[in-house]
């Protein structure tokens, strides 16, 4: 039996038996690992910003065939086709909208006006504010231990600051190096009303990373990870290879060549026309304050990710991973490594009661 601290803010404005989210990972959380987290009791996240609008709807009807509990999708806000995105969403019933970047307060109204639930993720106290404001609904605060574009502020201070400032009006999610129950059980002691987890949904059966490349994440200790600006311009914490010592070295106008040729594989992969790319990295340079050339490097992320995410390809392609990827070694159904977090928890707090 679930302890009543279980059943969160969270869990009653989602829908879902526990406070646990499978954040939107690029390449990674499609219909099977999202219908599996959504089964299990937790709330998958599509991921959409590497699909094309029909490749969106394919896997929303996918999700559906597998499962009738909620489930949310992550989208870009800096998409051509952002409204018509929500607009689908809105209309199969779609739970949960989350954004890798702040929405603007049209987006955030029309959501709401409509039932969707916003949850954009956030990086920094001001940023929580902000949106807060706008009238989100939730927000994942995710620490500078997590995996892909992240921030400097760790989870343990991040999370809670973030809950002091906007907690009274806004459901807070923390991220940023969960893993088990003693996480979960800490960041409710933080006032966080849910988890998110990447790193630790992409190591499990249902994710479809490659073998190979499982294995090479299972491999790496809590020092194998580095942030790189040199990826795309951002922070971005990634496995160390080779090619990333590589990229640390050589100058953005070395690097130059990749991130044009990815730019262009970007565009036929996700079907965007050249005006609607230029478009999107104008709303990318204001958005967060960009360089002309980081711009440019921001085409290396999608396309470097997919070519080792999807290909298995790390000569080529880099490895977005948190830094807890150091504190797993194994490969367990999504519906096993969920059972095991609440176990875990429900122990947690049963040992903390003895003290």
């Amino acid at each position: 039996m679930t302890s009543p601290v279980m059943q969160t803010r969270f869990c009653d404005l989602v829908g879902v038996r526990f406070p646990i989210v499978q954040t939107g990972m690029g390449w990674v959380a499609g219909p099977r690992l999202v219908a599996a987290t959504a089964e299990a009791g937790g709330l998958g996240i599509l991921a959409s910003a590497t699909m094309t609008f029909e490749e969106l709807q394919d896997a929303v009807a996918d999700v559906r065939t597998r499962t009738d509990r909620p489930f949310g999708v992550n989208l870009r806000t800096d998409v051509a086709d952002v409204a018509d995105r929500i607009a689908f969403m809105i209309d199969n019933g779609v739970r949960v909208a989350s954004f890798a970047q702040a929405p603007n307060p049209g987006l955030v109204e029309r959501c709401k006006n409509a039932g969707l639930v916003v949850m954009p993720t956030i990086g920094a106290r001001r940023h929580a504010e902000k949106v807060a404001e706008w009238g989100v609904d939730a927000v994942i605060a995710q620490g500078g231990e997590g995996g892909g574009h992240t921030g400097t502020v760790p989870t343990s201070l991040l999370t809670p600051s973030v809950v002091d400032a906007v907690g009274d009006r806004v459901v807070v999610v923390s991220a940023g190096g969960y893993s088990d129950g003693r996480g979960l059980v800490s960041a409710l002691a933080y006032g966080a009303s849910a988890i998110a987890m990447g790193t630790r949904f992409l190591l499990t059966q249902e994710s479809r990373v490659p073998d190979a490349i499982k294995q090479q994440y299972l491999a790496t200790p809590v020092t194998g990870t580095v942030v790189s600006t040199a990826v795309d311009g951002a922070p971005q914490r990634v496995i160390r290879t080779d090619l990333v010592d590589h990229l640390e070295k050589a100058s953005w106008i070395r690097n130059l060549p990749r991130a044009l040729a990815n730019a262009h594989a970007f565009r036929k992969e996700t079907g965007s026309s050249l005006p609607a790319l230029l478009k999107e990295g104008a709303a990318m340079k204001q958005g967060n304050e960009l360089t002309w050339p980081q711009v440019v490097m921001a085409a290396n992320a999608p396309m470097m990710t997919k070519a080792a995410l999807v290909d298995g390809r790390t000569d080529v392609g880099v490895l977005p991973t948190g830094q807890v990827v150091g504190a797993i070694d194994e490969l367990p159904t999504v519906a096993e490594l969920i059972t095991r977090i609440m176990a875990e928890a429900e122990a947690t707090l049963a040992r903390l009661a003895r003290s």
